[in-house]
């Protein structure tokens, strides 16, 4: 695995991680207030014979300084960049939480899209969040935003996962900007998802964990391919690893 620096079309560098080669191209999109540190598991997997990028997106890890458009819009508008900056056969586009959000509407705007990945996406039920849940959630961000993230984790991390990794998850999330990841996370909680549904045409997979609400599977029904991971929470990549990664390889290798 090396650290690269991806250049976009306006000249903002986005920092990631790759690993691998060849002509197709596999995208890694961490959460809101996560970064690319969380695919490691799966980019320093033995035998990992995929050309992967992870990138940090705009605001996030050691792209934090980096300007955008911070909505789940603007963000899919920098992959798609990214993604036509490689030129790839093809691509995959796997997002974990908000990045399965921007996966979706990235994919949207892009040719050769193999298929989408979702990780634990539907956690939150886009589309079907009342405008009351939806302020409250965010209320409680804007009054103590760290207090908040420490909710966020130990509230959706996996029973099993140590304390102390628990900590250091929330305490990387913790090191982003309020004053950017504010918006994007109003704009997220409101996120539509249906004219990205309706958008595209590569097929939607799924690796859940057991918190994904009944509002969202049926959303989602007749629509996404799911595979759970009983056990898991929101975190799968970082709560079960190898479990996560065998999944993961197993919808690559049904794509190649």
């Amino acid at each position: 695995m090396i650290e690269t620096t991806v250049t976009l079309s306006d000249g903002r560098a986005l920092r990631a991680s790759e690993t691998g080669a060849g002509a197709d191209l596999v995208v890694l999109l961490h959460g809101w207030t996560c970064r690319r540190g969380h695919w490691d598991a799966f980019l320093e997997g033995p035998g990992r014979d995929y050309h992967c990028l992870a990138p940090d997106l705009p605001g996030h890890g050691d792209s934090a300084t980096t300007d955008g458009v911070f909505s789940v819009a603007g963000l899919a508008a920098d992959v798609a960049d990214l993604v036509a900056s490689r030129r790839p056969a093809r691509v995959v586009l796997v997002g974990h939480s908000m990045g399965g959000a921007v996966a979706m509407e990235a994919a949207a705007r892009l040719p050769d899209v193999a298929a989408v990945v979702l990780v634990d996406t539907f956690v939150i039920p886009y589309g079907d969040l009342a405008e009351a849940d939806a302020s409250a959630i965010e209320r409680g961000f804007r009054e103590d935003f760290e207090s908040a993230l420490d909710r966020l984790v130990d509230t959706n991390a996996a029973s099993g996962m140590r304390r102390g990794a628990k900590d250091e998850l929330a305490n990387g999330m913790k090191e982003t900007n309020p004053a950017r990841m504010l918006p994007l996370w109003s704009d997220l909680l409101r996120w539509d998802p249906e004219p990205a549904f309706q958008a595209l045409r590569a097929p939607l997979l799924a690796i859940n964990g057991d918190l994904i609400p009944d509002a969202s599977r049926r959303r989602c029904a007749g629509r996404v391919d799911e595979q759970r991971l009983p056990g898991a929470g929101h975190f799968p990549q970082l709560e079960m690893p190898e479990v996560f990664n065998r999944a993961l390889e197993d919808i690559l290798r049904r794509v190649q």
